[in-house]
């Protein structure tokens, strides 16, 4: 056997063994191509011919996310979260202390309802009583491991004024509702009622007086009956491994002392936060005269409050100075009991109101017993006190992007896809390669229908790693080929056992033991392992290639090296708009940078040109010839390749008559009057030269118009918004007819695949066109209404990367798993003849291919579960070889731990996808009610069975999914399945298909987009400036903003934007003189010009596709379209706010619950 390999850059590789032999990454020669990214190579022995990205500015890394602070934590802590998080500002009733209201005034009610997303009439809180607390019952368990909080970390109490007005301005969309986001506790120990999952009842308004010591038995001298309900209190946990800690500190129960209920009804408040966490509000007011104020117990979750609305906002008189952003106490309050801390009794920041029938809130108080007030005016929700997108990130950021993410522990969650992180690998593939929904699978199925949380592998099987990072070795095994488990045909990996002394191997899929081949053979080390452990790629790491034995490829025979065939539309539109001359002119230095491998001179790859419009015309560009010959072919009804030899052939042997055939063909096309076009017989054309030369290969179309000439795969304009929410809108995202489904089945048995530039006009149906595309494999490009100063520089773009990229040809995909789960389902584009086999004519380093995993038996927690992605492909060289990936996974028997090892980015991808899916057979309502349902399940599940009793006005998220609300609502508002009146049946069905193969990043990006302050950037540095939420109240008129999703960049201009800034950026000297027609930023030499050209140039290196760049001015009629960008506002297609979306998922989840 030999091994070709490089020199690992860490443990475990140390130097080569001898006799191994360097071999070199595949590079591109020639000059470099202007404006074209040039790849940056080391020595490599793998597949990596295509296209790679720029080695970007300092602290970037492509294809991902924003830059990383530098901050360490540690990646393998066993402890969980000391407390969870509770988002939502704070109310409580004025106390003794508080000023009386004026004469003749009462307070206003607590007593709120909902509209739309209405919880009914819910009041939160027990009403005051006099009645002395109570101790909860002797046998209620505490949680074990809570060490006391410091003293010096206890908030203290200050008193209420009136209650400011901005605190009145809560939506009544939340009121009665309080929001937090909490981390999953640790398993509940026996005796807190939690039992079986399944024997838990939902979370109600009212608990057992006995069961619990937050809840005081109701008598008729309270008031309101129990349906008004408390607050839970607190639960004390660790920090979940892996994850932030941005809960706060819950002060623990001081011994020898049990907590005593409220008769008040009071919950609690938020407690201190560690140094440099954000510090929410303390309870207003010091302890009523003789009364104990009571700790939590340890046992309930602790809901950490939201910040007071900003200073600009608040009316009245101010309770104290600020302190830290706490609000210290008044000289008079009482000092506050060590450890303890009172709750207020509202949610969203509502300071109780009165009690009916009261007019003080307590005995004692002003006009106690008088009539109440009149209601308080409607109150909004600050969004600053629920979950941000941007603060997650930011600590992702700050605390997994410093450290290296080692991949040898099994079931370890990565960091976030917007995280800048270096990966060595030690065993289990690099998140670049997989990532999953959860890391730690629940043991049985029921469990996992329990939680809803969908099981499910993100594979990017040839994606691009930084430079930084080790591409995956190549190993040949020679004629014999890879090592394989002789039951299930598992590939060798780092989980197989070795057993006997080495002479056979147990399979860590199947558990079948199967004999070493002799030649693989080797003694094992006192630890059981082989002593050749760190010199085999397959032994001890995740990601690695094997060379393909022809038992592998078609006809027992290796293949030819693949040819790529350019097949340009010529009709009247073309070359009117001069996209045939541009296309044209292109490809000759194009040509030149076409993919190879290591010290290759040139390419392997050969290379057609057909032009058509009703007729298809081949060339033949033999490099014996003087001048290209053209042949014509009319009869489109019977396919036919007219010429072999010449037709397909090699650049630099034939670089004369190519040249002088790009040359010609805008002129002799010139004049063409016709406007009728054909295109299934483009396709099977290209199928027929590729059949005939018996290789692989991959078809650049660029086509403009609907194929209505007479010709098989004839079109009709079946365009019809009067479907769009109806029962039949389904209609509008499937194939008009079957016929390109089955020629897409005829190019993936050939290994022909599709990449379609399209350019229209009008509707084109790009449901059906891109069928051909799409399961092949291949990519699709959209430029509506293509004009040559706008579009020329991201079409040339797309061209260039979509030509150099890496490419797998005729490629098959296979995931097996250890016993217990299995894969079920697949999304992305391909082709699958059976249940198991995933396969494409083409695979590029940016497709994804996502797999669903369902239970088919009991899981074990001792041995997890394994998966292991095998990539079956043909190199651009001609090489036969096989990718494999693996992954190991926990499993798990408690909920609480499959919620505290979910990854929302990933989750919501699969979402999106599932869901896209869906419109192909259901309607979009239908698939938007099943998106919520599911979505709320998930979250009332952990809600019932992970949080700790608490009052059904709390929204409890787990740590690990508190953005799913927002990510959520994303995609219910993107285009596919909620678009806007100027949203075409094209775009729909184009967004529909790019999506579908997207990755993490890209789908993260594109449904939250990216959004910058260009006028904060800091000249002097490389970094990015900090982003900002997606809503129009964060912007501001004397600012300019960007805004990215992957597919267009928006530079937004306000009206009051300084005319210094505006002359820098834009070289005009006024805001009216901007011109929205640019599609380039001006070449200025000024700081702030380079400085934002710098910026979008880093952000067009990370993504896969070159980014539109769209100018809009503050009120013009461009900015409706960036405001449908702004995902956390209404849209104006009627979809919901952020806010209004959470109280939305509030209802459904009290629905399930109750």
């Amino acid at each position: 056997m030999s091994v070709n390999q490089q020199a690992h850059t860490g443990p475990p590789y140390g130097q080569p063994q001898p006799g191994y032999q360097g071999y070199q990454q595949p590079a591109y020669g020639g000059q470099p191509l202007p404006g074209v990214p040039h790849s940056q190579y080391g020595a490599y022995n793998g597949p990596m011919p295509g296209y790679q990205q720029p080695v970007p500015p300092q602290g970037y890394f492509p294809s991902l996310g924003f830059p990383s602070k530098g901050s360490s934590v540690s990646l393998n802590s066993d402890t969980s979260s000391l407390a969870p998080n509770f988002i939502g500002s704070l109310r409580a009733p004025p106390t003794s202390g508080a000023p009386p209201p004026a004469s003749g005034a009462s307070l206003p009610s607590g007593h709120l309802t909902y509209n739309q997303f209405g919880h009914g009439d819910v009041q939160n809180g027990i009403p005051a009583s006099a009645a002395p607390m109570q101790r909860p019952p002797a046998s209620q368990p505490f949680l074990p491991g809570s060490a006391p909080t410091p003293v010096s970390q206890i908030s203290t109490f200050h008193q209420y004024g009136p209650t400011p007005a901005s605190v009145q301005q809560l939506s009544n969309h939340m009121a009665g509702m309080t929001v937090g986001s909490t981390t999953a506790p640790a398993p509940p120990p026996a005796g807190l009622g939690y039992g079986p999952p399944t024997s838990v009842p939902p979370v109600s308004g009212s608990f057992s007086a006995t069961g619990s010591g937050l809840y005081t038995p109701y008598t008729a001298s309270q008031g309101p009956s129990p349906t008004s309900v408390s607050q839970g209190l607190p639960l004390a946990q660790p920090p979940f491994p892996g994850q932030p800690v941005s809960t706060q500190r819950l002060p623990t129960q001081v011994p020898g002392f049990a907590p005593s209920p409220s008769s008040t009804g009071i919950g609690p408040s938020s407690y201190p936060p560690s140094t440099g966490a954000p510090r929410p509000p303390t309870m207003p007011g010091p302890p009523l005269p003789g009364q104990t104020v009571a700790g939590p117990p340890m046992s309930q979750p602790n809901h950490v409050s939201s910040p007071p609305p900003p200073p600009s906002t608040m009316s009245g008189p101010h309770p104290g100075p600020p302190m830290s952003g706490l609000h210290g106490p008044p000289p008079s309050a009482h000092p506050p009991q060590p450890g303890y801390q009172m709750q207020q009794n509202g949610s969203f920041g509502q300071v109780r109101g009165p009690q009916p029938n009261y007019g003080g809130a307590y005995p004692g108080t002003p006009n106690y017993g008088s009539q109440p007030g009149p209601p308080p005016p409607p109150k909004r929700l600050d969004p600053d006190s629920i979950p941000s997108p941007i603060q997650v990130i930011e600590d992702d950021r700050s605390n997994r992007g410093s450290e290296p993410f080692v991949t040898g522990v099994r079931g370890q969650v990565p960091p976030l896809v917007t995280t800048n992180f270096l990966v060595k690998d030690q065993g289990n593939a690099s998140p670049r390669y997989i990532r999953c929904t959860s890391y730690n699978i629940p043991c049985t199925s029921d469990m996992a229908k329990q939680s809803q949380v969908p099981l499910a592998a993100v594979i990017k099987p040839l994606a691009t790693l930084p430079p930084e990072e080790t591409l995956p070795y190549l190993v040949d095994h020679g004629e014999s080929g890879p090592v394989r488990c002789n039951r299930c045909k598992a590939y060798m990996c780092p989980f197989m056992q070795f057993i006997e002394g080495g002479r056979r191997f147990q399979c860590c899929f199947c558990s079948c033991v199967t004999e070493v081949p002799p030649h693989y053979f080797q003694h094992l080390d006192h630890t059981g392992k082989r002593v050749d452990f760190y010199d085999r790629p397959e032994l001890s790491l995740g990601s690695y290639e094997f060379l393909a034995t022809v038992d592998y490829c078609k006809n027992n025979k290796f293949p030819s090296p693949p040819a790529f065939i350019f097949m340009i539309d010529v009709s009247y539109n073309a070359v009117k708009s001069g996209l045939v001359r541009l296309i044209c002119e292109e490809l000759k230095s194009l040509l030149d940078y076409l993919p190879r491998e290591g010290n290759m001179e040139e390419s392997a790859i050969r290379v057609g040109f057909v032009t058509y419009n009703k007729v298809l015309h081949f060339y033949n560009v033999k490099s014996s010839l003087a001048q290209p010959q053209m042949m014509v072919v009319s009869d489109v009804a019977d396919m036919f390749v007219p010429l072999l030899d010449g037709f397909l052939v090699n650049v630099n042997e034939s670089r004369t008559v190519i040249a002088s055939l790009l040359d010609q063909i805008p002129e002799m096309f010139a004049d063409t009057r016709e406007t009728e076009t054909v295109f299934a017989p483009v396709i099977q054309a290209g199928l027929e030269a590729l059949k005939a030369a018996e290789c692989a290969g991959k078809l650049f179309v660029f086509h403009t118009s609907l194929p209505i000439a007479e010709a098989p795969g004839k079109l009709k304009n079946r365009d019809d918004k009067k479907l769009i929410n109806t029962d039949k809108e389904k209609t509008l995202f499937q194939p008009q007819t079957s016929f390109y489904n089955n020629l897409a089945k005829d190019c993936v048995a050939q290994g022909c695949c599709v990449d379609l530039f399209l350019f229209p006009n009008q509707y084109l149906d790009v449901a059906t066109l891109g069928v051909v595309t799409y399961q092949t494999g291949g990519s699709i490009y959209k430029y509506a209404y293509f004009q040559l100063e706008m579009d020329q520089d991201r079409f040339l773009n797309d061209l260039r990367r979509d030509v150099q990229k890496e490419v797998g040809f005729d490629a098959v995909m296979r995931v097996r798993t250890s016993t217990g789960i299995r894969a079920t389902d697949f999304f992305g584009a391909f082709y699958m003849s059976n249940t198991t086999d995933v396969e494409m004519a083409g695979l590029d380093c940016n497709k994804t291919i996502t797999v669903e995993f369902k239970h088919d038996d009991k899981l074990s927690e001792d041995s997890g579960a394994l998966l292991q992605c095998a990539l079956l492909y043909t190199s651009c060289t001609g090489q036969r070889r096989l990718r494999i990936h693996n992954l190991s996974l926990n499993c798990c028997t408690q909920l609480a731990d499959l919620y505290r090892n979910c990854e929302t980015d990933t989750l919501i991808n699969y979402l999106a996808k599932y869901a896209y899916r869906g419109v192909l057979s259901s309607p979009v309502k239908t698939v938007r009610d099943a998106l919520i349902n599911q979505c709320a399940q998930i979250l009332a599940c952990y809600r019932k069975n992970c949080a700790s009793p608490s009052s059904a006005g709390q929204l409890i998220l787990p740590e690990c999914m508190k953005l799913l609300p927002v990510y959520l609502n994303c995609v219910l508002k993107s285009d596919v399945l909620q678009p806007g009146p100027e949203v075409t049946t094209d775009d729909r069905a184009y967004i529909r298909q790019l999506v579908t193969s997207m990755d993490v990043a890209e789908t993260n990006v594109f449904f939250y987009p990216r959004l910058l302050p260009l006028t904060k950037a800091d000249v002097d540095s490389d970094s990015l400036p900090a982003a900002i939420r997606n809503s129009e109240e964060r912007l501001s008129k004397g600012d300019i903003y960007l805004l990215e999703n992957g597919l267009n960049i928006f530079v937004w201009v306000g009206v009051n934007v300084q005319q210094g800034l505006i002359q820098n950026l834009f070289g005009v000297s006024s805001f009216s003189q901007i011109s929205n027609t640019l599609s380039t930023l001006p070449v200025l030499e000024n700081p702030f010009s380079k400085k934002v050209r710098s910026i979008v140039d880093m952000l067009q290196v990370q993504r896969s596709r070159y980014m539109k760049l769209i100018i809009v001015k503050q009120e013009d009629k461009l900015e409706m379209l960036f405001k449908h960008f702004l995902v956390e506002d209404k849209s104006l297609s009627g979809g919901a706010s952020y806010v209004d979306f959470l109280c939305h998922m509030h209802k459904e989840i009290r629905q399930l619950l109750s």
